[in-house]
């Protein structure tokens, strides 16, 4: 998948003359492995690869089309190399491009520390440098838009107060509801994150809590007590969006120091109109993060 390219013709193969610069990171229990690289028009690229997760209404297929190699015998104990047919064994392949350093350093592994943010550090430390910083957001009015992605939309309330689509996260391939991953993102543009959030968008929070659930039941006929619905903090793009996974699948950054239930959101704004605007709140960043090295300088001042 490329975002950036959602509109022009797909070009044949992009990956046909990638150069491999590093491994950025794998994981042999999640079966991914993130590359940086250049594309053929020297453009810098991320490819991220995962297998695909084994289907329930492809096993009959797969177990009868496939050739079996044997590797080891031992008493009751059998051990293959299975060969599946090729439109059962694809690897889901998302590219990143042209990728910034900041892409590049998403993907790396890194260790990651707990930060400690009051409502006063917030306005001194971390809104300073988001607006410097300036994260392109170009991609999310895009979608809202209709502009890309368009065909990817579930669900929209066009409404420009309470409205939003509803799509699936780019981790998710739609094939299983196992790991069913979708976002809400909100259509008013001057909501960054958590911490913008008081009593006045209560209707907005409350509309995507109950639209989101009740669409997901009607598509997916997953019902809200299956469901995780969740905002990041800190995110990782700057416009409000919404987290709507499957409870058991365990999300990249579903852990308590990250997540924060729209639901826990919802009461903690009708029991303080300003409760994200004065609380202090924790969470982690990686080594390598901007924002990280900015609440160093401010400790040792």
């Amino acid at each position: 998948t490329n975002r950036h390219q959602d509109t022009e013709p797909e070009r044949e193969n992009v990956l046909s003359g990638f150069k491999t610069s590093a491994v950025l990171s794998d994981s042999a229990r999640e079966k991914t492995i993130f590359i940086h690289g250049k594309v053929w028009s020297a453009e810098d690229a991320v490819v991220i690869l995962e297998k695909t997760p084994i289907r329930q209404d492809s096993l009959a297929e797969l177990l009868s089309g496939s050739t079996l190699q044997l590797e080891m015998r031992n008493d009751i104990y059998s051990t293959y190399r299975l060969q599946a047919p090729p439109h059962l064994n694809e690897i889901k392949t998302t590219v990143v491009c042209p990728a910034t350093e900041k892409h590049v350093k998403k993907y790396q592994r890194q260790e990651s520390f707990l930060v400690e943010e009051t409502g006063d550090d917030y306005q001194s430390i971390t809104l300073p440098y988001i607006q410097k910083q300036s994260f392109s957001v170009q991609w999310v009015y895009n979608i809202l838009e209709k502009k890309a992605e368009a065909e990817r939309v579930v669900y929209e309330d066009p409404d420009p107060k309470v409205g939003f689509v509803l799509l699936p996260d780019f981790k998710w391939d739609q094939k299983q509801v196992d790991d069913l991953y979708l976002i809400a993102i909100v259509h008013q543009r001057n909501i960054k994150s958590l911490r913008d959030l008081t009593s006045e968008h209560l209707p907005l929070l409350q509309n995507i809590f109950q639209k989101g659930k009740e669409q997901i039941l009607q598509r997916y006929k997953l019902p809200s007590s299956k469901l995780r619905v969740y905002l990041h903090y800190q995110p990782s793009y700057y416009h409000l969006h919404v987290h709507f996974t499957k409870l058991g699948y365990e999300a990249p950054g579903c852990g308590v120091e990250r997540a924060h239930l729209l639901a826990d959101v919802i009461q903690n704004l009708q029991s303080d109109p300003r409760y994200y605007e004065t609380r202090t709140l924790y969470f982690p960043l990686r080594a390598d993060d901007g924002l990280l090295s900015k609440f160093k300088e401010d400790l040792e001042l």
